[in-house]
């Protein structure tokens, strides 16, 4: 029993610190993940805090699974993890078997698990874990008092500096879909061999009283008694597969789709994304005053992209000296594309070369 606890132990410790690196390295993104949560669990009046949530939870983490293996106040911590398991796996039954969520985040988006995979990780977690709680006394020490809690402080110390970089700066690893040296149009494509979702469009129509689907073969287009209600698209055969990126849409505020113009511009273009104005961060004017003079000389373009309306963008260009244009796009996108707020990215037809964090714009 001694070597399958120990086993135990290593396997839970091991785990736990790599799942609370893989998501300290990208804080806001589990942050997100947890306003999904949220949503669906009518849980929003939590969303202010997600992120506070999304530090404290990859700090134990990492600080738990250090303490599991170095047998650290196992009784203690081994009912914390006990907790921490049981909720973790109601929330991947929850997204396995309500189908509302696809993704849980458990390894950040560096790796992706499915809700089933997911599920049975935590499963096995928990065996793993209870059999560490139930025999937590077996489990000794491997370090007296003094190394043993130098050791937790540095884990704790560690796991917090490496989050507050990370969101003063950008996740040191990027496994978003616009890291640097990808092509947004060739991730705007299906995978070879990928089969796409394919949809039917299902047209409403209502005669003395009563609604009836009908398909484009099939609508009444010769009866005028029928009166058309509505419109919709149903999905009939679910794909293998989805582009990497499937919702970087630039309109300008007319609605006009600017996607294909700034993509394929051959002069170097920034994008200066504010996911919202009302929020953005400060401290970066003087670093786009100066990209403006490039735009002046005919350098560079730089497009605004922003999730804002028009009247709270000509208040934020006023206040902050901006002269580009901006265009907007879906919200979620632009969290997906930066981690900041704003968040700048240099293309080059299509091709990001640059990101940078608000602090980080170069002068």
């Amino acid at each position: 029993m001694k070597i399958i606890l120990n086993l135990f132990r290593v396997l839970v410790g091991v785990l736990f610190i790599f799942s609370g690196l893989i998501k300290a390295n990208d804080p806001l993104g589990l942050s997100y993940k947890m306003d999904e949560f949220f949503e669906v669990l009518h849980l929003t009046f939590l969303s202010p805090y997600s992120l506070a949530f999304s530090v404290i939870m990859n700090v134990f983490e990492i600080v738990a699974g250090v303490a599991v293996l170095i047998g650290y106040r196992m009784r203690l911590f081994s009912f914390l993890l006990l907790l921490l398991i049981g909720f973790f796996t109601f929330l991947t039954a929850f997204a396995l078997f309500s189908g509302k969520i696809k993704e849980c985040g458990c390894f950040g988006d560096c790796i992706k698990l499915t809700a089933e995979q997911s599920f049975w990780k935590d499963v096995a977690l928990l065996v793993m874990i209870v059999v560490i709680f139930i025999y937590r006394r077996h489990i000794k020490p491997l370090f007296s008092k003094t190394p043993s809690a130098v050791i937790m402080i540095a884990a704790l110390v560690f796991s917090a500096g490496v989050q507050w970089y990370t969101l003063n700066h950008l996740p040191f690893v990027d496994c978003l879909a616009y890291k640097v040296g990808n092509n947004i149009p060739e991730k705007m494509k299906l995978p070879p061999g990928a089969k796409p979702d394919v949809y039917e469009t299902v047209l409403i129509y209502e005669k003395n009283g009563e609604q009836k689907e009908f398909t484009v073969e099939n609508y009444p287009w010769s009866d005028s008694t029928w009166k058309f209600v509505d419109r919709r698209d149903k999905l009939v055969q679910k794909g293998n597969a989805e582009p990497a990126i499937k919702d970087f849409i630039l309109t300008d505020f007319d609605g006009a789709d600017q996607t294909q113009a700034i993509l394929q511009e051959p002069t170097p273009v920034y994008l200066f994304l504010v996911l919202n104005t009302e929020k953005a961060g400060s401290g970066w004017d003087e670093a786009m005053q100066a990209l403006q003079k490039r735009v002046q000389a005919g350098e560079v373009y730089i497009y605004g992209v922003t999730a804002s309306g028009q009247e709270a963008v000509d208040a934020f260009k006023a206040q902050h000296g901006l002269q580009f244009p901006f265009v907007q796009m879906d919200g979620t996108a632009i969290k997906t594309a930066g981690r900041s707020n704003p968040c700048l990215i240099l293309l080059e037809q299509g091709t990001i070369k640059g990101k940078w964090h608000y602090n980080d714009i170069p002068e």
